[in-house]
């Protein structure tokens, strides 16, 4: 569990960094993936050479992977350009509900029942965030944000189960499914506005440090951690990373969400964290039917 928050810390400075490096939202996309492909080569060898290759099962879910993760940057960095680095990180973690019930289907990870009470709540908080009913909303079209933040989060939920039913390796899958997301966000830019190829200074600069830290530190550990633990309390930890980022891009970007947008954040925080939780359950429950504790 400590490796999941450490990497979500560090993911944190995703949104902040982008907002930094001042270039296109393809073109940031695009380059935190080229950027991070060469040192993620190297740790996918140094990892094949102690467990061998990567199972082809691993190899077409990372590439599945990679492909969601392309839509994941391209829709959340559009998301950065509406409603700012905080809130789009906000709007792009509602993953943890969808997680949460794929995870049910899919891994028979049983999520809580609280899980129905907190999903109304949780998009009562995605509404204070369009500024619907709000004059004085952040951000240069709120409403195009929310629904570019609701598709990162769909693409988010996507990569994450991907990345969790592939392998128990971290570097390998991570290194197949960047270099398939910069290659889909090289052929889906068009359709996004389009990347600039020529790099520029100093917008490259912090394009650089995105790469290395938060898409290969940061989602390394991540990684490593999701076949470890059940995938909808990765999620719920991973919502260490919106928190972050808000007061991040307040401190060093000068972001101002209006009090209702900073209260849509608050309840859609309460909403995952009552929702995501577990009930006690009755001690006479067969093992099998017990929760798994990380």
């Amino acid at each position: 569990m400590l490796i999941a928050i450490a990497g979500a810390l560090i993911i944190s400075t995703s949104g902040p960094l982008v907002r930094l490096s001042d270039v296109s939202p393809a073109t940031s996309a695009l380059f935190r993936c080229a950027y991070a492909v060469p040192p993620m080569l190297v740790l996918a060898w140094l990892e094949r050479r102690r467990l061998g290759p990567l199972p082809a099962k691993g190899r077409w879910l990372a590439w599945a992977a990679g492909v969601v993760f392309a839509l994941d940057l391209l829709f959340w960095h559009h998301a950065i350009d509406y409603v700012g680095a905080g809130l789009a990180t906000v709007l792009g973690n509602l993953q943890v509900f969808i997680v949460a019930f794929a995870a049910w289907g899919v891994f028979k990870e049983r999520p809580s029942t609280r899980l129905m009470i907190g999903t109304p709540v949780v998009f009562a908080g995605v509404v204070l965030i369009s500024g619907v009913f709000d004059s004085a909303a952040y951000g240069s079209d709120p409403v195009m944000g929310v629904l570019a933040g609701v598709a990162t989060s769909l693409s988010y939920a996507a990569f994450l189960l991907l990345m969790k039913g592939g392998s128990e390796r971290a570097a390998g899958p991570l290194a197949h499914a960047t270099v398939v997301a910069t290659i889909a966000i090289a052929l889906l830019s068009p359709l996004f506005g389009g990347a600039d190829f020529l790099p520029t200074w100093p917008g490259h600069g912090w394009l650089l440090i995105l790469a290395l830290g938060p898409q290969v530190i940061g989602w390394s550990l991540i990684t490593f951690s999701l076949p470890r633990q059940p995938a909808a309390l990765t999620a719920l930890l991973l919502l260490i990373q919106p928190l972050t980022t808000v007061a991040i891009s307040a401190l060093v970007l000068g972001e101002r969400p209006s009090p209702l947008q900073l209260a849509g954040c608050a309840v859609i925080v309460m909403g995952v964290l009552y929702g995501s939780s577990r009930s006690r359950r009755p001690a006479t429950l067969p093992e099998e039917e017990r929760t798994p504790v990380a």
